[in-house]
């Protein structure tokens, strides 16, 4: 197993990494004893650079299969091998210092009301020793979501594209080689769920990250150089629209 580095150190940049998949499986058990199958046998490469749209209705399986890959989540059979370990054999320390490589995005934002949009990106970090300026790093980040004048807003006084916004930089400051988004426009408006995904993929290209994003619009993963799709926690198809 590749050696972890101590969960009280969050590093700067670093290349994506690739993700190997391999019979993932994640149960779950309903109130009446039923078995659901959320994933089912899964197997998936994503290589890295890539961004790839996970499309499903609702309940398939595109947010336990984004749970999974953060560490959120782990599968009832099956590995999941990041950068050559496997993350699903990982110690609780370990997983934290994983999931500190990630990015998420939500579709409900999940700021925190009380703080600021400056204290909102900075949060991630702020119990963590850094290579970097953490301050100057989210002052950056908010610059380059468009934010920069609202630093000390509140996420009450943002709109729901502002504050999606703000959890884009959140989920950047890291510097993740991962960044996974869940339905990140589900609460806009088309309008700004086109200039959010717009961000969203010329940031991934500036940062030089991998993405999946689970989502059941088009023209959101219209925006992704691959499309898998789910069916019943399965892999029915996986292409290159492109």
């Amino acid at each position: 197993m590749a050696s972890v580095e101590p969960a009280g150190r969050v590093d700067g940049p670093r290349a994506g990494a690739d993700i190997e998949l391999d019979g993932v499986s994640r149960y779950y058990a309903t109130d009446g004893g039923l078995r659901i199958d959320a994933l089912h046998d899964v197997s998936l490469r994503v290589g890295a650079g890539e961004s790839v749209a996970v499309m499903a209705p609702s309940g398939a399986g595109k947010s336990t299969l984004l749970h999974v890959l953060g560490a959120m989540d782990r599968p009832d059979r099956g590995s999941v091998v990041v950068d050559g370990v496997d993350i699903t054999r990982l110690r609780r320390r370990q997983l934290v210092r994983y999931r500190r490589t990630v990015g998420f995005v939500f579709q409900r934002f999940h700021l925190l009301p009380a703080l600021n949009a400056l204290d909102n990106v900075l949060a991630p970090v702020m119990p963590y020793r850094t290579n970097f300026d953490k301050v100057a790093r989210a002052r950056e980040l908010l610059e380059l979501v468009g934010l920069g004048a609202r630093h000390d807003s509140v996420p009450s006084r943002l709109s729901g594209g502002q504050q999606q916004r703000v959890a884009i930089a959140r989920a950047l400051i890291n510097r993740p080689r991962l960044l996974l988004a869940d339905e990140p426009t589900g609460n806009l408006d088309s309008v700004t769920g086109e200039e959010v995904m717009d961000l969203v993929t010329s940031l991934v290209t500036e940062e030089g990250m991998k993405m999946l994003v689970a989502t059941h619009d088009a023209g959101v993963a219209g925006r992704c150089e691959r499309h898998v799709r789910l069916r019943d926690g399965m892999v029915e198809d996986d292409t290159n629209p492109r």
